[in-house]
């Protein structure tokens, strides 16, 4: 039988340490097929990803983006993650599109900072006060508990709107600031000029990057790149597909050699030092969102 797994039930059996190890577990496992399909009518958009892993099965999540729902009061994503059986390929599961998405975006940042950030980070500096900055101080919160948190938003209303939310939650007013400040720095901008300049880094910072998915975005600088020892979630979802990586790369700023492993080579995931700056760029990928799936229904199926 199909299970349906809603957001708000579906996230109550979750927990963000536990899905981290599921990751790191997932890519101990055979390499992923993946593939993307997208279709387009004007300005709307239909998002097909689909994974396969021998062991954890299939899926496809499914999107459907209609920028002018906005104005007319309705949500402008719409989607849903079809889970698969690797055994017989029945339709084990349908999950909440935005479940997946918010728990493998955070989680997969999250591994790597449990990785490669200093046990010790206190100051977590959150730049966006989005949907996904709000799942990151969830996701760090869970494996830093003890550390403070502060937000920057490039529309102060935001940031503003995100205090509510988290009240334990500093706003900063000035980036450069609040970068130099920071034990870890996590970004989640919809960016195309870098909004965090390499100048403003200092020693033992991890950087962990998220909001540019498209070639002409980025969050970082070169000089960012340069100080830093870089790493990626998967090299095949990053390098030439994302503007963070592929711009540096193709004008020689940073090599591919720089970067020094993805999640199929996790035991490379360490920090040599205290004194070293760490650099993580999350470019998601169905892998993960099926990776995820996989991890939500064991949570799902255990609790009864």
């Amino acid at each position: 039988m199909t299970v349906m797994i809603p957001f708000e039930e579906g996230q109550k059996r979750l927990d963000w340490l536990a899905l981290t190890d599921a990751l790191a577990a997932g890519h101990d496992g055979p390499k992923a097929d993946v593939a993307d399909v997208f279709l387009y009518e004007g300005d709307n958009t239909l998002l097909n990803r689909s994974a396969w892993i021998a062991g954890l099965g299939l899926a496809v999540k499914c999107a459907t983006i209609f920028p002018a729902n906005k104005a007319a009061g309705k949500p402008a994503i719409g989607g849903a993650v079809n889970l698969f059986s690797g055994q017989d390929g029945a339709l084990e599961a349908i999950l909440d599109f935005a479940l997946v998405t918010k728990w493998k975006t955070a989680g997969d940042s999250l591994l790597a900072a449990r990785r490669l950030a200093r046990p010790d980070s206190r100051k977590i500096l959150i730049v966006g006060a989005g949907t996904v900055g709000h799942s990151l101080r969830e996701a760090y919160g869970a494996a830093f508990p003890e550390a403070e948190f502060t937000v920057w938003n490039r529309s102060p209303d935001a940031a503003v709107t995100f205090q509510t939310a988290f009240p334990d939650v500093a706003i900063a007013d000035d980036l450069e600031t609040a970068v130099r400040d920071a034990d870890i720095v996590t970004s989640a901008t919809m960016s195309t000029d870098p909004v965090i300049q390499g100048a403003w880094l200092q020693p033992g910072q991890h950087i962990d990057l998220i909001g540019a998915y498209r070639p002409d975005m980025r969050e970082v600088d070169d000089l960012a790149l340069q100080k830093a020892r870089i790493f990626v979630d998967s090299r095949e979802t990053t390098v030439g597909h994302i503007g963070e990586l592929k711009i540096p790369i193709a004008a020689g700023a940073i090599a591919i050699e720089d970067i020094v492993a993805d999640y199929y080579e996790l035991t490379k995931f360490e920090r040599l030092n205290d004194a070293e700056i760490t650099l993580f760029k999350n470019g998601g990928g169905a892998h993960l969102d099926l990776m995820t799936s996989r991890y939500i229904l064991e949570a799902w199926s255990a609790s009864g």
